[in-house]
């Protein structure tokens, strides 16, 4: 979730936000080191044209390079969108394992036993790990207007400036088709061939699932949909103003539970804070749930005033990605998920 500092609720706080997860304990968590599927032939070779390299990130900030980078160390979100049009990263940086060493929901299809993991959770950034890489560039999403880096350590932040240029891509108030053009525009500047049959069809079939989302919401705007994440004191219910998905789906019509201003404003208009007493406030007939490592997944919730809510007993709880990979291959299942629980659910609020 966003936010790591209050005093900059922007950050880590914003993702609490956009996830709306615990910020109060996985904000505060600052902290380094660590250690799937292949999409295809392509997936470790497309950048190997030659240079030179120009890409004007969201900040305005333009990086010009004599040749296509090879060596890219990135946010393990970005890692995976850009494995997805055939770029290999060489590090990563951000929720990339789980327990065991399994892949984390952010890391997609980037197969996580070949990159190099130079932080795992928030505040980790092993910067002679980073500097071994031998980095062309380092890149990442923002989730404030300040182009704050995301994951990047406000502590050492200059340290690793000085070490290769970034990139950043905004994922701040703006509906998701603006970052995700974004990105497949950095794929094609880092070599990848957007004519790929594989991308080409996951385009297509973000289209389409764009319009079955819009008609799915407009046959029932009854259907009040509610985010939410949970940690083991707070229930936190997201609103969608900032959040890339939820302005995107807001805007195609999904009926959405939005919590008071005035509580939100307390987290910099991300979420509201809700005791597990008082789990009930809004009614809802969807429940999306942040799907992310740092949240309480719902069949681990054991509060009974969550097992009590209608939309819970009704079976019609569904996963939200708070951070979405910005790839069309890994946002058109999100359109299509919703779509679908919208179109099957039963009125219960």
């Amino acid at each position: 979730m966003p936010n790591a500092r209050l005093s900059r609720p922007t950050r880590r706080g914003i993702l609490a936000a956009g996830g709306a997860l615990g910020l109060g304990a996985a904000l505060a968590a600052c902290g380094s080191d660590s250690g799937s599927k292949d999409s295809g032939s392509d997936a470790t070779k497309a950048a190997d044209k030659a240079g030179p390299f120009s890409f004007e990130d969201d900040r305005g900030t333009a990086v010009k390079l004599d040749k296509t980078p090879a060596n890219i160390v990135a946010f393990t979100g970005v890692g995976a969108a850009l494995y997805d049009y055939g770029i290999q990263v060489k590090g990563v940086f951000g929720p990339t394992t789980v327990k065991g060493g399994k892949a984390d929901v952010q890391a997609g299809d980037m197969p996580v036993d070949k990159v190099t993991v130079i932080g795992n959770t928030w505040g980790q950034f092993n910067i002679e790990k980073y500097a071994g890489l031998a980095p062309d560039v380092l890149i990442t999403t923002m989730f404030d207007s300040a182009g704050t880096l995301w994951y990047v350590p406000e502590e050492s932040k200059d340290k690793i400036a000085k070490l290769a240029p970034s990139v950043g891509i905004s994922v701040f108030d703006r509906q998701l088709t603006k970052p995700l053009e974004r990105m497949y525009a950095l794929a094609e500047s880092l070599g990848a061939d957007l004519k790929a049959d594989k991308v080409v069809a996951a385009k297509k079939r973000f289209e389409d699932a764009a319009a079955r989302l819009r008609k799915a919401a407009k046959a029932h705007p009854d259907i009040k949909v509610l985010v939410g994440s949970a940690s083991a004191d707070i229930f936190y219910v997201s609103g969608t103003n900032l959040s890339i998905d939820l302005e995107y789906f807001k805007a195609l019509g999904v009926n959405f539970v939005e919590p008071s201003e005035k509580a939100k404003k307390a987290s910099g208009g991300w979420f509201e804070n809700l005791s597990w007493e008082n789990v009930d406030k809004y009614p809802a007939d969807i429940i999306m749930m942040d799907d992310r490592a740092q949240a309480i997944q719902p069949d681990a919730i054991e509060e009974g005033t969550w097992k009590k809510l209608p939309a819970v007993k009704a079976g019609q709880v569904i996963a939200r990605s708070a951070e979405p990979i910005l790839s069309y291959d890994k946002c058109a299942p999100l359109l299509e998920n919703l779509a679908k629980a919208i179109e099957t659910a039963k009125k219960v609020s």
